[in-house]
């Protein structure tokens, strides 16, 4: 079992949007992200820890301006809390080993998938192209990959 944790050595290497997501729960400007538009199978991991958080099998486009997925690839690798901030209330997405800010939960996805919309920065994320899978230690993840 992979140890997934986050480190000073993690954070020092982000650039500065990565760490403005990530650390102090910000967000990318919509439409801007690396993975919007991103349609390649592959794994999308937590940029601080690495612990697998979507696949690309779950992806879809919701039209809103970040990476949407249907839900987590491991749900214990990413917590739900309450979000009170800008006069709203909604559900934040963080991970639960490098506890980065993923983005929000909201219950209007897809309701043949669940019904949920997982909108995530791509800022918190680095994606794992299928074929890199298993020499990345994710091996594990391939077959949801594949069931895309």
């Amino acid at each position: 079992m992979a140890e997934y944790s986050k480190s000073a050595d993690a954070i020092a290497k982000l650039t500065e949007e990565q760490f403005y997501v990530t650390q102090h729960s910000g967000t990318e400007r919509p439409g801007t992200g690396e993975y919007l538009y991103n349609k390649e199978p592959g794994l999308y991991v937590d940029i601080v820890s690495g612990e697998p958080l979507f696949v690309s099998s779950d992806k879809y486009d919701s039209h809103c301006g970040w990476p949407s997925f249907t839900k987590p690839v491991e749900p214990a690798h990413v917590k739900e809390l309450t979000d009170r901030t800008h006069g709203m209330i909604r559900t934040e997405v963080r991970s639960s080993h490098g506890d980065s800010h993923l983005g929000h939960v909201f219950p209007d996805g897809p309701q043949d998938r669940g019904g949920l919309r997982y909108c995530i920065n791509s800022a918190s994320l680095r994606f794992v192209p299928l074929a890199e899978m298993e020499d990345q230690g994710y091996g594990d993840y391939i077959d949801q990959v594949e069931d895309a």
